[in-house]
């Protein structure tokens, strides 16, 4: 309402100093136009200015909140924590003793084994033989003077040729105990097992005796492990101990009880 009515005023006054105006000869004539122009600015004006004289702008009434002492403004950094890193442990294991020191000298138990013979060194050629065991008369066997015996041992034919009935079983060294070749009469192939033997007789002396034997070829190339024989003439086997008789214990008399009323 205010404006409108200022508004009305302006134009009311335009008007009468138009009016005016037209009255004196001597002062410029006022272009209605541009005083109706110039009385519309001054209206706008005013109304801008109304508009901003009727606005508050908000006041901001939010107190910043106190920073602690000794605390920094600035944006904070994150500095990193440094992990460490793994390192290679040895662990050493000691060993503890128990109550029983056990004995630092190393002692010699069981049976000494011999050395064995490499089957390469007796081969001849494609042939070779490999002793499994003995059958008969074991090493130490006793014997009386001129015994007739006969040993025998299982071999393997661990070559690569078969064997053929040609092959035979030769003395080479040792106590020949009266003992002759023989033909083996049979074919054996790689691999298989068989057994070889020879007629002997012990000798007239006592004493131990040994003898040495191999397998040889038709052309008489000996091969293989040695077979050997080992005896004893004329020594008595080990004494057996004899049971010694126990005197039967002699009763003693002992005195009748005798009741006492």
């Amino acid at each position: 309402m205010k404006i409108s009515g200022r508004i009305l005023y302006l134009f009311l006054l335009a008007v009468l100093m138009t009016a005016c105006g037209g009255n004196s000869g001597a002062e410029p004539t006022v272009d209605v136009n541009s005083a109706f122009t110039a009385g519309v600015g001054t209206m706008v004006a005013s109304f801008f200015e109304t508009q901003t004289a009727l606005y508050t702008p908000p006041v901001n009434t939010s107190t910043p909140a106190p920073l602690p002492s000794g605390t920094s403004t600035g944006v904070p950094t994150t500095i990193p924590t440094l992990i460490s890193s793994p390192t290679n442990q040895i662990i050493y294991y000691t060993a503890t003793l128990g109550t029983r020191t056990p004995s630092l000298t190393p002692s010699v138990t069981g049976t000494v084994l011999t050395a064995t013979v490499d089957p390469a060194s007796v081969a001849s050629g494609c042939n070779n033989l490999a002793l499994v065991f003995d059958v008969t008369i074991p090493s130490g066997t006793n014997f009386k003077p001129g015994e007739w015996f006969t040993k025998t041992w299982k071999v393997e034919n661990n070559g690569t040729c078969g064997w053929i009935h040609s092959y035979r079983l030769v003395f080479v060294s040792g106590d020949q105990m009266g003992g002759a070749g023989k033909r083996l009469g049979k074919a054996i192939a790689p691999g298989n097992w068989t057994e070889l033997s020879v007629d002997l007789q012990a000798p007239d002396s006592k004493g131990t005796y040994t003898g040495y034997w191999r397998l040889a070829d038709s052309d008489g190339n000996l091969f293989g492990v040695n077979l050997a024989v080992s005896i004893k003439v004329g020594t008595p086997p080990a004494d057996t101990a004899t049971a010694t008789s126990i005197p039967a214990a002699t009763p003693t008399e002992t005195a009748t009880p005798t009741s006492t009323p």
